[in-house]
């Protein structure tokens, strides 16, 4: 029976590189030219810290970072920004990085595919949902179905099985 999976897998190589090209990008603009402006990846806590002298560098600096997660097609949904606080004479911003489905967002999927009327089974397994059904018409009808809804972090469709 024809079957694929729904997913939230965030590329952490391809988040890695566009937290590089922002450093280079720091590094070579003029209006932060001796200014103390750092931006740094922590892959096991999963998230993004930026640190700089005032907040309006702190958001040009997340506005490059935006542009860069855009330029390597990684889904801005995928990052959290946090309150900017205020230490000494810098300003930081933490950006949690979302990774994987919680099991709410999984609910809320499951029973949006549920209530759109289309035949297909669908079932939560760990990180995942499966979805199945006899056709694989009625499950790029889930996949079109689900591009267009938001649930505040990306969704990959993989294991396409025939």
């Amino acid at each position: 029976m024809p079957s694929f999976d729904i997913v939230s897998e965030l590329e952490i190589f391809e988040v890695n590189h566009a937290v590089q090209n922002t450093q280079k990008e720091i590094q070579t603009r003029f209006d932060f030219r001796g200014s103390e402006v750092t931006i740094e990846l922590n892959e096991k806590a999963k998230e993004i810290k930026i640190s700089a002298e005032s907040d309006f560098q702190v958001e040009q600096v997340y506005n490059m970072l935006e542009n860069h997660f855009h330029k390597r097609k990684i889904d801005l949904q995928s990052l959290d920004p946090q309150k900017m606080t205020a230490s000494g004479k810098h300003t930081v911003q933490v950006i949690k990085l979302k990774d994987g489905l919680d099991s709410d967002t999984a609910k809320k999927i499951n029973k949006a595919i549920k209530e759109s009327g289309i035949k297909a089974q669908s079932s939560i397994q760990g990180d995942k949902i499966r979805v199945t059904d006899k056709k694989r018409d009625t499950l790029q009808q889930v996949m079109a179905f689900l591009k267009e809804q938001q649930f505040g972090l990306p969704l990959q469709f993989n294991n396409f099985k025939d």
